[in-house]
């Protein structure tokens, strides 16, 4: 088989061995983000079901007085939003797909730039990266369906109640709004738990010690808070603590676990 379809990863490559090897490597995602977008459209009214799940899951645990003072329907229909342009459904159907594109080809995305990097590691540098890459996107999908079965529909529940102590709106909820809030929350979600995995990273890689993060802690309680301000829709104090102290949490997860993973000082070099 030709070189350049299998660099030796001992080997120094090139500038156009690179550029090779970075082509190949990004036609797998891109035939996955293709492909996936394809399948979401023939299926996109299938996508918008389930993305409304979590939103409906809220409806009932506020209760039909609740939603009814806002004029949200609480006979469990999906009918729950208003469009404004014959072809704004169809647009909205494609952003969905492409997100559920995305979300598929995640693990596509990160193998082939792992293998892409790999090339450049030295071997006991290649094994650890192949053990955190994988644990990676487990956390995050593991994050991902945290969100979706517990953590939005209470979070759109305790919305749906704030927005009734308003008495002087009513919800009219916008399907492209919707999309985009439910993905950038989902999003979330799975990057909140890596938070665990990154603080294990940092320190089985040596670039931390465990008692290095812990002195840190003050100034990771800021950044928390800091970033549970960005990603809570409301700016009051009980949404920003409703986030950042789970994310507080992880990270202590994190430092816990780190204590078992602190790299053992040898003298002899892996080659």
């Amino acid at each position: 088989m030709a070189t350049w379809l299998t660099p030796d990863p001992d080997q120094p490559m090139s500038l156009g061995s690179h550029l090779g090897e970075l082509r190949r490597r990004i036609v797998p995602p891109i035939v996955v983000l293709a492909l996936g977008f394809i399948l979401g459209f023939a299926y996109h009214a299938q996508l918008k079901l389930a993305i409304i799940w979590p939103l409906q899951r809220a409806i009932e645990l506020v209760g039909p007085e609740v939603a009814a003072r806002l004029r949200l329907p609480t006979d469990g229909t999906a009918r729950l939003f208003m469009v404004t342009d014959l072809a704004e459904s169809a647009i909205n159907a494609a952003t969905l797909s492409m997100y559920a594109a995305l979300a598929l080809a995640i693990p596509v995305i990160l193998w082939e730039l792992w293998q892409f990097i790999a090339v450049g590691l030295k071997p006991a540098e290649r094994r650890l990266a192949f053990l955190f890459v994988p644990a990676a996107v487990l956390f995050f999908y593991g994050g991902m369906l945290l969100g979706y079965f517990l953590g939005i529909p209470y979070m759109y529940a305790w919305l749906i109640q704030f927005t009734d102590s308003d008495p002087t709106v009513v919800i009219q909820l916008k399907q492209a709004d919707y999309i985009d809030s439910f993905f950038n929350w989902t999003i979330a979600f799975g990057l909140i738990m890596d938070i665990p995995w990154a603080v294990m990273v940092l320190v089985r890689t040596g670039l931390m010690k465990p008692d290095q993060l812990a002195k840190a802690r003050r100034w990771v309680v800021m950044v928390n808070l800091v970033l549970a301000a960005m990603l809570t829709p409301g700016s009051d104090l009980a949404s920003l603590l409703a986030l950042a102290v789970p994310m507080q949490l992880l990270f202590e997860l994190g430092l816990i676990a780190s204590r078992f993973m602190v790299p053992k000082r040898s003298t002899d070099q892996e080659r």
